[in-house]
């Protein structure tokens, strides 16, 4: 009988009862507020177990019912009844490996992380366009607190809240923002959320890290002396439309903050979400005497620069020529 009770136990506790996924790895996602019979529908749906009535009967009577928490599990297979419940009952979440791209608009931003987390876009919506709560945690509105997201890595529970997702992005931010960045800042005399805003735009003038500081020290060299800046992507920015090869002068007519043709310093906010290499970039421009540029006609990438206009305008006409070649107009 004690022989027979011990290999009962064993079945019950410890045979292995998640069944192997030709899929890859198997998760069990809890949504808040979920009740018992919701997770064993879960498990029923998604066939995640081999034997169903063993784990239900061994949740009863170690009263998982009663707490059910929220998560995103990962059943690991072979693991049975007893450290699966274990798993459930502590909340042991794995988390989610989070990738954040450049984004320019707040729905872009709060369609990414909904895509991953049990938050739905709305509740980070709301938060981005609340503008005292947003003043009283981060000192930010609802234009500069896109400066708050810097794109790359993040670990997140994919039960995280989006108030608590704000709180990552900062907490991410302040890293960022050391002594050293800071004296770098203020030596330009521009604040973090100001570098936030020129790295965007220089972010959408070059992909090419060797021209990054180079521009970033045209739109200083223009803030140094009044000079508007100018910059054709705070016009596509404001007209909703970055798939523009060429720049129209009805654009520049756009009655809108972002538009700097019309507006002398820096928009109210960033165009898109720059990341650590535009930042760098402003925080340690070249120095030059340049105050324009314009994209080269051999179709690199790369920019030409200029001191006076007469020699911008001819860089631009060359530019202009190469579009047209292409037939390009707008």
């Amino acid at each position: 009988m004690a022989l027979l009770a011990t290999a009962g136990a064993w079945w019950l506790l410890w045979r292995p009862n998640v069944a192997a996924s030709p899929e890859g790895p198997a998760y069990l996602y809890i949504r808040t507020g979920s009740s018992f019979s919701t997770v064993l529908a879960t498990l029923r749906q998604q066939e995640l177990l081999q034997d169903l009535r063993s784990f239900e009967w061994l949740a009863r009577r170690r009263e998982y019912p009663e707490r059910v928490r929220p998560g995103r599990y990962l059943f690991t297979p072979g693991l049975g009844n007893q450290a699966l419940l274990d798993m459930l009952l502590d909340g042991r979440q794995d988390t989610v490996h989070f990738e954040l791209q450049a984004f320019k608009y707040k729905p872009q931003l709060a369609r990414q992380f909904s895509r991953q987390l049990e938050a739905d876009s709305a509740s980070l919506r709301r938060l981005l366009n609340d503008n005292d709560y947003l003043q009283k945690r981060y000192h930010l509105d609802t234009t500069t607190v896109l400066t708050l997201f810097l794109p790359g890595s993040y670990r997140l529970l994919w039960t995280t809240s989006a108030a608590a997702l704000l709180d990552t992005a900062a907490r991410v931010h302040g890293r960022f923002w050391t002594p050293r960045r800071r004296a770098q800042a203020d030596s330009l005399g521009l604040t973090p959320t100001e570098v936030h805003v020129l790295a965007s735009i220089v972010q959408r003038e070059t992909a090419k890290k060797e021209d990054k500081p180079i521009i970033a020290g045209v739109y200083l060299n223009r803030l140094r002396r009044g000079m508007r800046l100018q910059a054709d992507p705070t016009l596509l920015w404001a007209i909703g439309n970055f798939g523009v090869k060429r720049v129209l002068n009805k654009d520049k007519l756009v009655n809108s903050p972002y538009n700097t043709y019309k507006h002398k310093g820096l928009p109210p906010g960033p165009i898109t979400s720059a990341n650590r290499q535009s930042l760098d970039a402003v925080l340690k421009p070249a120095a030059h005497q340049y105050v324009f540029f314009c994209a080269r006609p051999d179709g690199s990438g790369y920019s030409d620069f200029a001191e006076t206009y007469a020699e911008h305008k001819r860089n631009a006409r060359r530019y202009q020529q190469h579009l047209d070649s292409l037939r390009i107009m707008r």
